[in-house]
Order: structure tokens, then C-alpha cells, then sequence
């Protein structure tokens, strides 16, 4: 009797998975979701940067551009600071595999193909 009691006091509450009041032990979630799901067909592939229509611009007519020839582009119309503007360019050309190069003044940026 003793033994039953013993086993029943220690062992049943494992195999059963149930505490001692007799509720459902159940595993707390490891991390909980704090955002919505959606499947990846439905998630778009490429960024469109802030820099990439004048990036595209350049790059189109660089390709048209004679040897020996630069473009020459107004600062003033450019939609952000130089600086950006060949940083953002240089990844481009990095990801095309394509050779290009630089020089500005006051008022121009210059772009060639290298």
C-alpha cells in the first residue's frame, strides 16, 4: 500500500504529464512571434534605393558613350551630394562588372568609362 502511494505521489504525474493539481504541463514557446509571417513568394526581390534612377540614367548613357568621351553632369541636378552619387554608382558598376571613373569640379560631376 505503501509503495502504490509512493508511486503514484511520484511517478504517475510524469508519465501522465500532468502537475499535481492535475492540469495539462505543457512547454512554454521558446519565442513567441512578435511579427506577422507571409510566404516568400509574396516578398519582394531587388531595392529600389533613393539613388537608383540616377544611377540608371548614368549608366544608360554610359553605355552609348563614345571612347574618348565623358559625361558631364550638372551638380545641381543631381538628388543628392556627390559623394553619394559615386558611392552609389561605384556599387553599381562593382555589381555589373563594369570599369567606370570620376572627377567633379565646383559645378560638374564627370563620368567615363575606364
Amino acid at each position: 500500500m505503501v509503495l502504490l502511494w509512493y508511486f503514484s505521489e511520484s511517478f504517475a504525474p510524469l508519465l501522465n504529464k500532468t502537475g499535481r493539481n492535475g492540469s495539462c504541463v505543457t512547454k512554454p514557446e521558446k519565442n513567441p512571434r512578435n511579427f506577422e509571417t507571409t510566404a516568400r513568394v509574396n516578398v519582394p526581390l531587388g531595392r529600389n534605393g533613393k539613388h537608383k534612377t540616377i544611377v540608371t540614367r548614368i549608366l544608360n548613357n554610359l553605355e552609348a558613350l563614345e571612347p574618348g568621351k565623358s559625361l558631364k553632369i550638372p551638380l545641381s541636378e543631381l538628388p543628392d551630394n556627390k559623394t553619394n552619387i559615386r558611392s552609389a554608382l561605384n556599387r553599381a558598376t562593382r555589381k555589373l562588372q563594369t570599369s567606370v571613373a570620376t572627377a567633379s569640379d565646383d559645378d560638374f560631376l564627370y563620368v567615363w568609362n575606364s
